[in-house]
């Protein structure tokens, strides 16, 4: 073969073999490593998700912890952190980075939850030994006194719903329910036809956690039930409709909690009462419920039982309501207040 002067032989162009945890291509070993760390991530989630079927958890809360942990996954990801690796540091510097962003404490403290609800699971299947996230903190919360109507507001606000139409026999009966069993938005769209029992003036209701407890009802709220559901309800859903949800939209749907605010709201602007009380939430109507039982003389434990609160912690914010309204009167009335 002829070779040019001074110049070395053709060689074949050939690359040694890569050593395990070298590159052999920008960034190509590091996506290997990614793509195996978010395989456990993603096996981690599923489990919890498989455990939170098992034990009958909420749709709503199942799906809310999926999206809180996929975001700590990828940020466990970026940083080479398998579910095993975390560790408390870790999700202090998460949290952290959550402040960073200027989120509210009470995302920060939901997102560290469904931390510490997945690190339960790892641990429970023998995954990993401790929950790295049972140690840290949640950020604190502002603990703002809830929104309540006065009574007379609250009954300025549902004698101004008419009675005539589907849609406000339907809205009547759902928000003097709402105030009467001090209902959260969600508990009220999911009532079905055989929650009510008129005989025991009392209403079957689902609450947080798929817990079920039996509410009084007053006469004007059943009153109101009875008259939509024999003169309102069936124009809005077809008596042969499948549908058993007490509530349906003029579809014959079941309500969604936004049907739910947006009708409140509207009332509220109709009655006069949103430019004395402002914004008015189904939640509003809840705190006006325990609050006016405390008012009454109810005490803190029954009220408890009646709002389907797990823990007194939730309940006891109402004591606060009633301070507020003493120091208010205090200010008023005392000379050297």
């Amino acid at each position: 073969m002829t070779t040019v002067a001074g110049a070395e032989p053709a060689r074949a162009k050939t690359q040694a073999p890569a050593r395990a945890g070298t590159r052999t291509r920008a960034g190509g070993y590091k996506e290997r490593c990614d793509e195996a760390i978010a395989r456990t991530w993603r096996e981690a989630i599923e489990l919890l998700r498989d455990d939170q079927t098992r034990r009958d958890m909420a749709p709503r809360t199942v799906r809310a912890y999926r999206t809180d942990l996929d975001q700590f996954a990828a940020w466990a990801d970026a940083r080479g952190l398998r579910p095993a690796d975390v560790a408390p540091k870790d999700v202090r510097a998460y949290v952290a980075a959550l402040s960073e962003r200027e989120l509210a404490p009470s995302t920060s403290a939901r997102k560290l939850a469904a931390l510490r609800a997945l690190f339960n699971s790892q641990r429970e299947h023998g995954l990993v030994a401790q929950n790295p996230a049972e140690l840290v903190s949640a950020p604190k919360r502002a603990r703002n006194l809830p929104r309540v109507l006065k009574a007379r507001e609250a009954a300025a606000l549902l004698d101004a719903i008419p009675a005539r139409e589907p849609l406000q026999l339907r809205d009547r009966a759902m928000f003097e329910l709402a105030y009467a069993c001090g209902l959260r938005a969600q508990e009220l769209v999911s009532l079905g036809l055989g929650d009510v029992d008129h005989d025991a003036e009392q209403v079957r209701v689902e609450g947080k956690g798929r817990k079920t407890r039996f509410v009084p009802a007053g006469e004007p709220a059943l009153k109101a039930l009875g008259e939509y559901v024999q003169r309102g309800r069936p124009q809005l859903a077809e008596p042969a409709s499948e549908e058993r949800a007490l509530f349906v939209s003029k579809t014959g749907r079941r309500l969604g909690t936004s049907d739910v605010r947006r009708r409140l709201r509207g009332w509220a602007r109709h009655s006069g009462v949103e430019s004395t009380a402002g914004a008015i939430s189904p939640h509003a109507l809840r705190h006006s419920y325990a609050t006016h039982l405390l008012d009454g003389g109810a005490d803190l434990r029954s009220i408890q039982e009646l709002l389907g609160h797990a823990s007194m912690s939730s309940t006891q914010i109402y004591t606060r309501v009633e301070s507020a309204k003493l120091k208010s009167a205090y200010a008023r009335s005392h000379p050297r207040a």
